[in-house]
């Protein structure tokens, strides 16, 4: 017989617009324990699973606070209603609260009004796809107002469910049946409510369940914090004057994002224990993924950590959708682990109406590696080198063709080609040599493409090196200093001679941008406070616990006009 050994939840906290799929442990007729489902379509022995989700909800109405999920909520913005932002975004735990994020709600109100205005559908996708309700409309006069909340008419008056209920007179509490699969995405009519997971085993032919339903209960559902937006500061025309250049590529502007996204495989309690599990959940975190790449609307994106799984099964899919074509290489890990599924790798997108892709190269810094020591390593010592060298890491290089900006025009029979690299350089800081290594070997084969074809560079990725490290000198000044420290540090002698550790690209830090940018303003001034003075790049781009600091960079050809 079909029967359920066991069943838990990946977080016992549900959010707002993140599925969930509980673990269910099934014990198979043939005594086999499996956690592949047995659906009504195709029974095993005769037996099927059978699934039931219920909301619980009590007479007594909750709104949680959208900054403090945890908390429950007193205050609601009313300029957020009349935008008709979703309103569970709305809500405050406390005065203090409210008013720390009042430049945040400032900034939503406006996006709300301006992307109403220009595109209804726009105003969905930023603000309420994944957690939008009709519910919990107040009226209101004036976009700066608060009010205290009692017990709002409009709170959490969902639509009744598709399925039955039933009432427990007892405890006064309602149980809506809100699902019939094995997983769930809570709305916002759930918010403040326990969900209760059911499952049983059925028998096929008579349609009855065999013995009582295993059940679990989640915690309240919490709606999902609302990030603050970001401004984006262009790179204009004026970061050009100032770099002496004799003349300057026909490419109109686009747009370039470079994104380390951690893969889900890393996403663990232990090494972020200072997060609750829910936020690390990748249900969680992929909706503010996509909701926050969409948001910029890049012409190219460069994503790092992206497991194969996810490119196949969500990235390339929805970023589609939004009109992009999708390229990826995956690590080279599964050589040696055999978990082909949670591989992450380099996923480069771009717009096929701004581009289109002409030719992918992949490099395999493990084939490098394998050819270094084979030429300048004895072979009584080439498995100790190995060791140290191979670590899987990969670069993506995409040749891509311009369908936009002055190109033909000057001369109709040249194509307007940009080369794209895209890589992740997760070497550990005691192996600084092979770090260094791989970045000149990386520099190395994108000279090769530039020569040959006259292309411009972009040059993406986490480097996992801070500014002042000798990968860093190598890329924004073309060269490392021979009295560098880290040249210290090289055991195989695979930098020697030092001089050899040079490149002929003009490359130039995006982030360094801003200091050779002309002009004031408020975003302006404010962007030049986080940045290094010393170093033209920004203070940090990773911030953990133990860790902050600058390790993602985007470099680009000098004569290419980005933002």
């Amino acid at each position: 017989m079909l029967s359920v050994v066991r069943v838990h939840l990946p977080s016992e906290i549900p959010i707002v617009g993140c599925e969930i799929t509980p673990y269910v442990l099934l014990r198979l007729p043939t005594g086999v324990v499996s956690t592949d489902d047995v659906p009504e379509a195709a029974p095993a022995d005769g037996y099927f699973m059978r699934y039931r989700w219920y909301r619980i909800q009590s007479d007594r109405k909750v709104a949680i606070c959208s900054v403090h999920p945890m908390e429950q909520a007193t205050i609601q913005c009313l300029g957020c209603v009349k935008s008709k932002i979703p309103v569970a975004k709305s809500y405050h735990c406390s005065a203090k609260c409210f008013s720390d994020a009042w430049q945040h709600h400032r900034v939503l109100h406006e996006r709300a009004s301006s992307a109403l205005n220009e595109n209804g559908a726009e105003e969905e996708e930023l603000f309420g796809r994944f957690g939008s309700t009709g519910s919990g409309v107040l009226s209101t006069t004036g976009s700066g107002s608060m009010s205290n909340l009692g017990q709002s008419p409009g709170l959490n008056n969902g639509p009744v469910p598709l399925y039955p209920s039933g009432t427990d007179k007892n405890s006064g509490e309602t149980w809506y049946e809100v699902g019939r699969t094995r997983t769930y995405t809570p709305t916002a009519d759930d918010i403040g409510h326990v969900l209760r997971f059911e499952c049983v085993s059925v028998d096929a032919e008579k349609k009855v369940p065999v013995g009582p339903p295993t059940s679990i209960m989640t915690s309240r559902v919490i709606p999902a914090p609302t990030p603050t937006p970001r401004r984006l500061i262009q790179v204009n025309g004026d970061v050009l004057s100032h770099l002496d250049l004799d003349s300057q590529t026909s490419f109109g502007t686009f747009s370039v994002l470079s994104y380390n996204i951690l893969a889900d495989a890393y996403a663990t309690s232990d090494a972020y224990s200072y997060c609750p599990t829910w936020a690390l959940s990748w249900t969680y975190r992929r909706q503010n993924l996509m909701r926050e790449i969409i948001g910029y609307h890049a012409d190219i994106i460069c994503l790092q950590e992206v497991q194969l799984n996810h490119f196949e099964d969500f990235f390339s899919p929805e970023l589609d959708k939004h009109g992009y074509q999708a390229l990826y290489k995956k690590r080279t890990t599964e050589v040696y682990t055999g978990a082909p599924h949670a591989i992450d790798g380099c996923a480069t997108f771009f717009r096929r109406d701004k581009f289109s892709h002409v030719k992918k190269y992949e490099v395999e810094f493990n084939k490098a590696a394998q050819s270094l020591t084979d030429a300048i390593i004895p072979s009584t010592q080439r498995r100790v080198a190995l060791s140290r060298l191979i670590k899987d890491n990969v670069a993506l290089i995409a040749v891509l063709e311009a369908k936009f900006g002055n190109h033909g025009t000057d001369n109709p029979g040249k194509r307007q080609l940009l080369c794209v690299a895209n890589t992740h350089v997760n070497v550990l800081q005691d192996l600084k040599d092979v770090k260094l290594w791989e970045v000149q070997t990386l520099l190395k084969g994108l000279e090769k493409i530039a020569v040959s074809a006259d292309i411009p560079m972009l040059v993406c990725g986490d480097f996992n090196s801070v500014p002042g490290s000798s990968p860093h000198g190598l890329l924004a000044m073309g060269k490392v200093d021979q009295l560098h420290p880290d040249l210290a540090i090289d055991p195989l002698g695979i930098l020697r001679p030092a001089s050899k550790l040079t490149h002929q690209l003009p490359l130039v830090s995006a982030y360094s941008s801003f200091a050779r940018m002309v002009g004031v303003g408020y975003d302006l001034e404010h962007q030049r406070r986080r940045m290094d003075p010393a170093t033209n790049e920004p203070l940090f781009t990773n911030c953990t616990r133990d860790f902050t600091g600058t390790v993602d960079y985007i470099f680009y050809t000098a004569s290419v006009n980005i933002f």
